[in-house]
């Protein structure tokens, strides 16, 4: 009896023991690693699972295959290898089970950073310098100050493109003021591309297809600034399917509609964004109270295929910013409580397209821009207002014949621009102490004549070379003052003056404006090039500020103010890698500029009628090496760069001490940022994941600071003497995004993506500026920081097919 109780307690407790491990039963996970387009096996591929905290594999053998067992639950399966997009997937082991992967070759994929615009290995291939472009789809992806995708933001993360500030009102390039920048949307142009002062570009994303920035080898088509070209293009209407798209931020909110409005033949393009940004302040901070911020833009694209070799397109742009503050000073001279910023843009362009031959093809293109900023002061005492406004106006017309063949390329062109400025006009309402004045309105006319002309000489050598005639006139009404000789302008040395007519010509300037790109191949992947560039300048803006505000003034050159002519030398050398996957590039470049301007100490450009009495004239060099490293294709993409730049204006109008600045000498543009640094990663996980870092260093700008302070009847004033001696703190900050695409699977026509975003990490407190104020005895330096915390967002954007 007892032998028999031992033998069922010993079956009983091996019973009891053997529970567990029935139900850790080891299952088999096997499959077939291929190539997605060849369907050839894949060796020596990885196969890594994660489980309950533990991690093991295998690899494929010869023929692709691999078995490995493994116990029943939830695992996170990895098949990976060089040269290959990674394979995730999670699945629940209760059986055997087979897994076969398809893995696609990173070299098949589409280039997630796009550093060119045509052809898989352009930048090698082509003879031209200084082209750069971010795809749209890179741009979704970066972290972006409160959730908004910004495309100044994006290309200040390229070598060479710089800004003075987070709230500068644009982007400086090689060493070229903001107003040097040719920025064009659909051929338009945008005179101001920042809303809020600069804290979001004004190009509404959902409808931008690509853009390109010629800070290089300019193509003779553009012309009228001294830097650069931004050649922003809008997306074509689809003609077969609808398509509506928007998002949801903390900023603003956006919605698109994509119509095809007669299929195959006629489709219309609307794209608006918002942002009411008002009670968000109010509830942010009380101070915030008496503070207004809004903006809007909208765009609408139509295009028709009116025939089998013929196309219209036709596209209207509405841009408009209000902004109300009593800390902002107010007009001078105007008792008021507040003040309020107000600025439009309004921009037209109609295209038709033709194709003569197969080879042939011919463009005319007529174009209208109007830019119009107002400042409002609210009088005190009164609901009146007092507004300065000021406007211009661009028509435009040109025309362009294409010829390609497979080893060259042909256009030639011809284009007039009138250009009719209000450089400021006091309105005032119904004040009793305020009297209205204006100044003259402004006249110009541009024509240019233009021909580029590229061919690949032989397998190595390619040429690109461009040739443009300018001719400006400033046209009457106007009345124009001489000064005595050798005297600098200025209202003592007036001696006398002419009056022009309506349409009379009182100035003209012009001159060829050659460009030259050559390429010399010295293997299939690697490549040296050399560029030339000259550009003119006839209209630019004119402030004393260190970025210029949106209300600054537009004037075209005349008999004082002579165009900037701007020469650029450059020279690089260009790598592919890895089957185009990774590409290196190194420029050095040398930038001359005649004629720039500057200002004197305490000018004031506001409703002035002799805008030259304010000026000084000068000339400006840069020079910089650029270094870029970038990964197009995988699931790590993203570049990292180095910029040593320069830039140094000289301003010696005079021997006398008003025509100087410096003493005559060179000194640092308000740009002169000699280091940089970007690094920009974007790591996709799986279709429906990224993440997002970008790293970001720069040399503080220079800025003038007080050489001493004067006590005078009991107040203390600041000193100065030598402009730009100073420099502020080195700017740094790290941005992270992370993006969730289509979290929500049930509906395939509707995709969804999420994005949540920290700027600026870890609150780095960057200076825009330092200010001095008076405080009691003493005089305090102070810094301005535009965004000196994290700001985190999170934003909702859709598609509905």
């Amino acid at each position: 009896m007892i032998t028999l109780l031992r033998v069922c307690s010993f079956l009983l407790i091996s019973a009891l023991m053997a529970t567990p491990a029935l139900a850790q039963l080891n299952y088999s996970l096997s499959g077939t690693v291929r190539d997605s387009a060849s369907r050839q096996p894949l060796g020596r591929m990885a196969v890594v699972i994660d489980y309950e905290k533990a991690t093991t594999g295998t690899y494929t053998d010869e023929q692709g295959r691999f078995t490995i067992s493994l116990p029943s639950g939830r695992h996170i399966v990895v098949v990976r290898g060089v040269g290959y997009v990674p394979f995730r997937t999670s699945l629940y082991l209760r059986q055997h089970t087979t897994l076969n992967v398809d893995l696609p070759a990173v070299s098949a994929q589409l280039e997630e950073v796009v550093v060119t615009s045509k052809g898989y290995d352009r930048t090698v291939r082509e003879p031209l310098l200084g082209v750069s472009r971010i795809s749209m789809k890179t741009l979704e992806r970066l972290p972006a100050a409160l959730g908004e995708v910004d495309i100044l933001r994006g290309l200040q993360l390229l070598p060479g493109v710089t800004s003075v500030g987070e709230a500068a009102n644009g982007i400086n390039i090689r060493g070229g003021t903001t107003d040097q920048n040719l920025i064009l949307m659909d051929d338009t142009p945008i005179f101001n591309p920042t809303h809020m002062f600069g804290l979001f570009s004004v190009f509404p994303p959902d409808a931008v297809n690509g853009l390109d920035l010629y800070k290089g080898n300019v193509p003779a088509r553009f012309g009228g600034r001294a830097a650069s070209v931004l050649d922003i293009s809008l997306k074509n209407p689809n003609l077969e399917q609808f398509r509506l798209t928007g998002g949801i931020s903390l900023v603003s909110n956006k919605l698109t509609a994509d119509m095809p409005l007669i299929k195959g033949k006629l489709g219309l393009l609307v794209s608006a964004r918002g942002a009411f940004n008002s009670p968000l302040l109010h509830l942010a901070s009380p101070r915030l109270n008496d503070i207004k911020a809004d903006f809007g833009d909208v765009v609408a694209k139509l295009f028709w295929r009116a025939g089998e070799r013929s196309t219209v397109t036709a596209m209207g742009y509405f841009s408009k910013d209000f902004f109300q503050t009593n800390l902002l000073g107010s007009l001078a001279n105007i008792n008021a409580t507040g003040t309020r910023y107000r600025h439009q843009t309004l921009n037209g362009m109609v295209r038709w397209f033709s194709t003569l031959t197969p080879r042939l093809n011919v463009q005319t293109t007529a174009i209208v821009a109007q830019y119009v900023p107002d400042i409002i002061s609210l009088e005190a005492g009164s609901a009146n207002k007092v507004t300065l406004r000021q406007g211009l106006l661009q028509r435009q017309i040109k025309s362009n014949l294409n010829y390609q063949t497979e080893q060259s390329k042909t256009e030639v062109g011809i284009s007039a621009t009138h250009y009719r400025l209000n450089p400021g006009e006091l309105l005032p309402g119904q004040s009793l102490s305020v009297n209205g004045q204006k100044t003259p309105i402004e006249n110009a006319l541009e024509t240019a004549l233009y021909a580029d002309h590229e061919v690949s000489v032989s397998d190595r050598l390619a040429i690109s070379a461009g040739l443009r005639y300018s001719y400006f006139m400033n046209l009457g009404p106007s009345l124009v003052y001489r000064y005595a000789e050798g005297s600098a302008p200025d209202a003592t040395t007036v001696v006398d003056s002419t009056r022009y007519g309506a349409g009379a010509v009182s100035q003209t300037y012009g001159g060829f404006e050659p460009r030259l790109g050559i390429r010399y191949a010295i293997t299939p992947t690697a490549s040296v090039k050399l560029g030339y560039n000259l550009m003119r300048q006839y209209l630019q803006v004119i402030t004393n500020t260190t970025t210029p505000l949106p209300t600054a003034r537009w004037k075209t050159a005349d008999a004082h103010i002579r165009p900037q002519v701007s020469q650029l030398l450059s020279a690089g050398w260009f790598q592919n890698l890895g089957d185009n996957i990774y590409e290196v590039t190194a420029e050095v470049y040398w930038r001359t500029t005649q004629h720039v301007l500057d200002y004197k100490p305490g000018a004031n450009f506001l409703l002035q009628a002799t805008p030259e009495t304010q000026l000084l004239a000068g000339r400006s060099k840069a020079y910089g090496l650029e270094l870029m490293a970038s990964k197009k294709k995988g699931e790590l993409t993203g570049w990292v760069n180095y910029t040593y730049a320069r830039t140094f204006n000289q301003v010696a109008a005079g021997t006398e001490f008003t025509q100087q600045i410096n003493g005559g000498d060179w000194y640092r543009a308000n740009y002169d940022r000699p280091h940089s640094v970007n690094v920009s990663l974007t790591i996709t996980q799986t279709k429906h994941h990224s993440f997002s870092f970008n790293a970001v260093y720069s040399t503080g700008r220079p800025y003038t600071r007080p050489e001493g302070f004067i006590r005078y009847q009991d107040r203390t004033y600041p000193f100065y003497n030598e402009r730009n001696q100073g420099r502020l703190p080195a700017y740094h900050r790290l941005d992270f995004a992370w993006n969730i695409y289509n979290p929500s699977r049930r509906n395939q026509r509707w995709q969804g993506h999420w994005t949540f975003t920290v700027y600026n990490l870890y609150g780095r407190k960057n200076a825009y500026s330092i200010f001095y104020r008076t405080e009691g005895q003493a005089t305090n330096p102070y810094r301005l920081a535009i965004f000196a915390a994290p700001i985190p967002s999170l934003s909702y954007n859709f598609e509905f097919k």
